[in-house]
């Protein structure tokens, strides 16, 4: 076991171990201990307590002192050169016309270091913005780009649910969130519902996860067939949470009823996929048997899936199925002269086979077309 001092700076981000070298530190006391930065100032949010060895990262870095009034007025002092440098900043960005947001500007402790954070679509170029703040402000410059869910971790703000938001009350590191998660918790998939301030998902999907995870393994899928006590029928929708699903019941003649069961009442059957394959094969059986009185179309509405029966086909006078052609008018008999071998009527008195007669266009010299002798 290791003695540590719970240690977070300028009250936000994560905490971190620090060696407490002898001395008794209370909560919300501050302290000056020693970073790979140098010296800062942090706030104690856990006094003298002991972890497992495995859970501290070496090197565990000593506290150096209790924070004096001297300290605490160069702590104030280097927080009022913090807004000036931001102005200052922010000017010098608009005579770059650099596309970048300053977010916020943070003096180190021993006053030698400024560091500029900011936000950005894409990469900056802002050497020459270094160049002209070092010029202004005689210290080391440093410009570092962040996030947007770190923006909001530094500006601090209220979030859809009326709190403060998590990320800068208590989170100390950001996890991982999906859409999936929306998906398994049965929530709207409007980004406008399920976005933070921040415009990313909200930190708050993967509180429930693991709950949600561990419920939809014994619970059946929507769309499932399934046997209730009243009779069998289709998931339409499940709260997982209440343990309660909606189904559609199958009926003989008129509206499909809808219920709710609790789902230990439930039985599976097969897929909803499995269903709908059986029905239209159902359907088709029955459409070759002449379509007796059945119920196919109630067991369709039943599924929520019914199919629209295809168009009749037309009929002609005398009971064909076949399409009506439009009459094609006869050519008049050609000329003598020009009479071509083809165009000699059939003999047995058949019905000469209409030709279609090909439109002469005049060339393209403008001259007209010969006329037959």
């Amino acid at each position: 076991m290791t003695e540590v001092v719970s240690v977070r700076f300028k009250n936000r981000g994560k905490n971190y171990y620090f060696d407490p070298a002898g001395n008794q530190v209370q909560t919300g006391q501050f302290v000056v201990v020693e970073t790979s930065k140098g010296l800062e100032l942090g706030e104690c949010v856990k006094g003298n307590f002991h972890v497992e060895d495995e859970t501290v990262i070496p090197p565990l870095r000593p506290i150096v002192r209790a924070a004096t009034a001297s300290d605490l007025s160069a702590a104030e002092a280097n927080r009022e050169k913090e807004q000036a440098a931001f102005t200052a900043c922010a000017d010098k960005i608009r005579e770059h016309k650099l596309d970048m947001k300053l977010v916020d500007v943070e003096y180190n402790f021993e006053g030698n270091k400024i560091l500029f954070f900011f936000t950005s679509d894409g990469r900056v170029d802002f050497r020459e913005l270094v160049r002209d703040l070092a010029g202004v402000f005689r210290t080391r410059i440093e410009l570092r780009q962040i996030g947007v869910r770190d923006e909001a971790k530094m500006l601090g703000g209220l979030g859809i649910c009326g709190k403060e938001f998590c990320c800068s009350q208590f989170l100390d590191e950001f996890q991982p969130v999906s859409i999936k998660m929306a998906k398994t918790q049965n929530l709207s998939l409007n980004p406008t519902k399920i976005s933070g301030t921040c415009g990313r998902l909200m930190c708050c999907l993967k509180y429930e996860q693991d709950a949600y995870e561990e419920l939809v393994k014994n619970a059946p899928k929507v769309d499932s067939y399934v046997e209730t006590p009243d009779g069998k029928g289709t998931i339409t929708e499940i709260n997982l949470l209440r343990q309660k699903a909606k189904v559609r019941l199958e009926t003989r003649g008129g509206d499909p009823v809808v219920s709710y069961f609790p789902l230990n009442e439930l039985a599976f059957i097969k897929t909803g996929k499995q269903r709908r394959a059986e029905i239209a094969a159902e359907v088709r059986e029955q459409g070759s048997q002449g379509k007796p009185e059945g119920t196919p179309r109630n067991l369709r509405r039943s599924m929520g899936k019914e199919e629209k029966s295809p168009p009749p086909k037309r009929r002609d006078s005398e009971g064909s199925e076949e399409k009506r052609r439009p009459e094609k008018k006869a050519d008049s008999p050609p000329s003598e002269k020009g009479q071509s071998p083809q165009s000699e009527k059939p003999s047995g008195g058949d019905r000469p086979k209409p030709r279609r007669r090909r439109k002469k266009r005049p060339s393209g010299g403008g001259g007209e077309a010969p006329k037959a002798e």
